[in-house]
């Protein structure tokens, strides 16, 4: 006897099963969480990606925990174009800004990837109208024209990562991307000749909160498509 499905669980399962990848959680990065006292299956998962340094940095929080705690950071393998936001198709850019993850592909030409909401509506209002670009990962293979990729072992454990997240119930997984690590003289002296300094500022709010209570502030975007820090 046939049984029929109704059609919202076959799609629903049909989804589900393009989401996993079904490999097993990379050993070390257990023994790594299990180190520093964190759950290894609920948490969240907060990335900083720094162009500069070509260093990522993936950040967890407990369930019984305020703030996040650095995981790891990961070596950039590749870098492209400049330091300075991303507004056209082709520029070789990687985005600086505040963006999530809004897909994930285990079956990515780059090994495994992660689709990161660029451009978002502050990208809309100031890059180019007709063309600001998209399709900007976190991937493997090493490879870059605009995002950001690791090699082939490193973004199995950041996929994991926030895979394991998300069926666990994170809504989203945010992604700051920075042109440095602001915080430095070497870069604050460098942000002071920079054309970029004015857009810079409204990223240093940002990063500075983070800094202090390693939680990602609330923020707006206006409607010139300047980020703002919100009041707490």
């Amino acid at each position: 006897m046939a049984i029929r499905l109704p059609l919202s669980l076959l799609l629903g399962l049909l989804f589900a099963a393009c989401h996993q990848t079904n490999r097993p959680p990379p050993e070390q990065l257990e023994d790594l969480m299990i180190g520093q006292g964190l759950d290894t299956m609920n948490y969240e998962v907060f990335i900083r990606s720094f162009k500069l340094e070509q260093e990522l940095e993936v950040w967890i929080k407990t369930e019984h925990s305020a703030a996040f705690t650095l995981l790891k950071t990961y070596p950039v393998c590749r870098a492209s174009g400049d330091l300075g936001p991303k507004r056209q198709e082709g520029d070789r850019q990687v985005p600086e800004g505040f963006y999530h993850i809004d897909r994930l592909n285990p079956n990515s030409s780059y090994h495994l990837s992660l689709g990161l909401n660029y451009p978002n509506k502050s990208d809309r209002i100031r890059g180019d109208q007709q063309q600001p670009g998209s399709d900007i990962f976190i991937h493997g293979a090493c490879v870059t024209v605009g995002c950001i990729p690791l090699t082939d072992p490193l973004i199995e454990e950041v996929y994991h990562l926030v895979e394991t997240a998300q069926k666990r119930g994170q809504q989203q997984v945010m992604v700051h991307v920075f042109p440095g690590r602001m915080h430095t003289s070497a870069f604050q002296k460098m942000m002071k000749d920079s054309p970029h300094f004015s857009f810079w500022q409204e990223l240093l709010d940002i990063y500075a909160y983070f800094e202090k209570n390693q939680v990602p502030p609330s923020f707006g975007i206006e409607d010139d498509g300047r980020y703002s820090l919100l009041p707490e």
